[in-house]
């Protein structure tokens, strides 16, 4: 392992940051990185930081970059924009042709509405469902991330302590300042428990507007449904005449070109995209049924925007969308044959040095855990995971150059090849025989 700072350039330039920059970054998030790296340049599934090293990227900028970084065709579309105006404030045919798309791929969107941001797209559908449905409660799944705000930001990260007994769950505030009087909208369950959602909604599914979940709670561990889980919802929301809305800010465009939703063949009423659908340009979008999605010019439900659709971003979404959807979505399928392959690989390389690792997810999005338990299908599985040796296997692995999330989630992009696969895997390795020494 390197004896010098193969960071120095990174930690001068941070410490510089500080003083104009809250934290020195502009998410929070960033700085729980082994070391915040600030990067000089990017080609396809690699990066290089300023002080040169380069890294296979895993990070993928937390999972827009479907496509890798620079992709020939996203350079090319968004080059040709970027001579052409920014953004009008007004219609243009890239709306047309995106949303259009979205429609033929997406087996919900009936309609669709393009906003910046997945906060922004969460709020929309919540709106959206509470106008529909009559109702205001809004039932989400312990450890599910749907936006930094204060109606969403709920029993998402703390202790177990923070949970309550599984029996009578309560909904906690995840940040300061947050308004305490959020909790009276929401009603949270533990995911992947069907038993006990049915109870939840036996008592109050007629006050219940939408059920809101991720399909795979990729912002906590990649957890995977269960088989029947996400079925299940869809039945328990039809018979106490919720909707269900699915958050597919990551799983959207990632685990299939018509997302979580075509894999499991569960429709929601309503959705969110983001990250993946923009290929690297701030741009996310909601979609639903039509009759819940015009209720915003036909039935009163307030919605907005400056930059929502603007040209730059769609001209990024059109060119990935359509790379994704070439040869019968041969690029996510490729994604994903990469990271199941990744995940294979690192699982029996701790398996060899006798370190307890599970591998979770679904391919093109990974999470690490070290855990003694078999398997991690719930979010207080993951509470139970030993955050002390993820943070010391993501910071040797940082130095063999394989930069991931400060989690321990992985994104494998389009361009992950197998020598990726075989250098992550390798160095995955070196690292448990030092962990095992």
């Amino acid at each position: 392992m390197p004896t010098t700072d193969r960071y120095a350039t990174s930690r001068a330039m941070i410490e510089r940051a500080r003083k104009s920059l809250t934290g020195g970054v502009s998410s929070p998030f960033r700085a729980k990185f082994p070391v915040p790296l600030y990067f000089q340049d990017a080609h396809g599934p690699r990066a290089i930081d300023v002080d040169g090293n380069e890294y296979i990227d895993y990070a993928l900028a937390w999972g827009p970059l479907i496509l890798g970084h620079t992709h020939p065709k996203l350079v090319e579309a968004i080059g040709r924009q970027a001579s052409r105006p920014h953004c009008y404030g007004a219609q243009h045919e890239l709306e047309i042709a995106v949303s259009e798309k979205m429609c033929a791929m997406v087996p919900c969107a009936e309609r669709v509405e393009f906003t910046s941001s997945g906060s922004e797209a969460v709020q929309a559908v919540l709106r959206l469902a509470r106008a529909y449905t009559g109702r205001n409660l809004i039932l989400k799944f312990e450890g599910n991330y749907h936006g930094w705000l204060d109606s969403v930001l709920l029993s998402y990260r703390g202790g177990a302590e923070d949970l309550g007994p599984i029996d009578d769950l309560r909904v906690h505030l995840n940040s300061k300042g947050q308004v305490p009087n959020s909790v009276e909208n929401v009603v949270v369950a533990p995911w992947n428990d069907l038993e006990r959602l049915k109870r939840i909604l036996d008592q109050r599914g007629q006050e219940i507007a939408a059920v809101i979940t991720e399909p795979v709670v990729c912002n906590s561990g990649c957890l995977m449904p269960k088989p029947g889980f996400l079925q299940g919802l869809r039945t328990l929301t039809r018979e106490c005449g919720a909707l269900l809305i699915f958050d597919e800010i990551i799983t959207g465009f990632r685990m299939a070109t018509g997302g979580a939703q075509s894999v499991f063949s569960v429709t929601p009423d309503l959705a969110t995209f983001g990250k993946a659908l923009g290929g690297g340009l701030p741009l996310s979008a909601f979609a639903g049924r039509a009759e819940i999605m015009e209720l915003i010019v036909t039935g009163g439900v307030g919605y907005g925007g400056t930059f929502n659709g603007n040209p730059l971003s769609l001209a990024g979404a059109l060119a990935t969308l359509e790379e994704l959807a070439a040869h019968d979505g041969a690029a996510l399928a490729h994604a994903n044959a990469m990271g199941l392959a990744i995940a294979k690989g690192i699982a029996a390389s701790a398996a060899e040095y006798g370190i307890p690792a599970v591998v979770n997810g679904f391919g093109a999005a990974l999470s690490v855990h070290f855990t003694k338990l078999a398997e991690v299908r719930s979010y207080r599985d993951y509470l139970q995971s030993d955050q002390q040796m993820l943070a010391r296997y993501l910071r040797l692995i940082l130095d063999e150059g394989i930069y991931q999330l400060p989690d321990g989630r992985m994104y494998v992009s389009a361009v992950h090849t197998q020598r990726e696969v075989d250098q992550t895997v390798e160095a995955a390795r070196k690292v448990f025989a030092e962990m095992a020494a």
